[in-house]
């Protein structure tokens, strides 16, 4: 991007989130992170928000504007997971998940794209996962929510992609994070034997793609999922 812009990262203490906020940092623009609790990278401003109460993250929003100026880029990262087997998921188990990662992506969105008609310029972006496309056993409910991702990026991009606006999907793979360290060693070793290129991403390199589709060179992208997968899923 040549203009510096206000960047909103959801869940951008940690991992995915934190790493797509500090390479925004690097590149010189206005970088704000909602997050429960904890702090984002460093040059980040940090607000309390949870994705699931829309009264907590309309303050949000009026804090961010208030000091950092309208959202020009969201990128809706904050999600959770509780992993069970079809039979012995609670209803409860797939409500949560779907409240947070998908209808918690809709709020963030909604609330987001109001100033970008007004400006004629935004860039939504939505962090999926090879799940999503892919399908995993003992994750239909957060495979349910990262493929529902898709069709909230294409919808908007049919409704708004007149007035200056792109809405895309990035589908990360297996990435070095908390979560993939606490797996035991022999499965993770499992896993990358799946993975066609033989290792784990680096958050960064999810960061890096989430990064170019905000700027000018993919301004006439939008609607797209991109696999950041190593070849795992391909894109479906």
């Amino acid at each position: 991007m040549t203009d510096a812009r206000t960047v909103l990262v959801t869940g951008g203490t940690r991992g995915i989130g934190a790493a797509i906020a500090a390479e925004f940092v690097a590149a010189g623009h206005r970088v704000a992170i909602t997050a429960r609790s904890g702090e984002g990278p460093e040059g980040t401003l940090a607000v309390r928000a949870d994705v699931t109460d829309g009264a907590s993250l309309d303050a949000a929003f009026a804090e961010v504007e208030e000091r950092l100026g309208p959202v020009e880029v969201v990128v809706a990262n904050a999600g959770i997971t509780r992993d069970a087997l079809l039979l012995r998921m609670s209803d409860e188990d797939f409500e949560t998940v779907v409240d947070t990662n998908l209808t918690g992506a809709f709020r963030v969105v909604r609330r987001a794209t109001r100033g970008m008609v007004r400006a004629r310029f935004g860039r939504v972006i939505l962090i999926s996962s090879v799940t999503g496309l892919y399908g995993n056993a003992g994750q239909v409910n957060y495979a349910a929510s990262k493929s529902g991702l898709v069709g909230v990026a294409r919808s908007i991009t049919r409704e708004l992609g007149s007035r200056g606006i792109t809405a895309n999907v990035v589908a990360p793979g297996f990435v070095e994070t908390d979560m993939t360290a606490e797996l035991p060693e022999a499965q993770q070793a499992e896993y990358r034997k799946s993975v066609p290129a033989g290792r784990f991403a680096s958050p960064r390199e999810v960061a890096r793609v989430v990064l170019w589709l905000a700027g000018e060179d993919a301004a006439y992208i939008s609607g797209a999922v991109i696999p950041v997968d190593g070849g795992l899923g391909m894109g479906h």
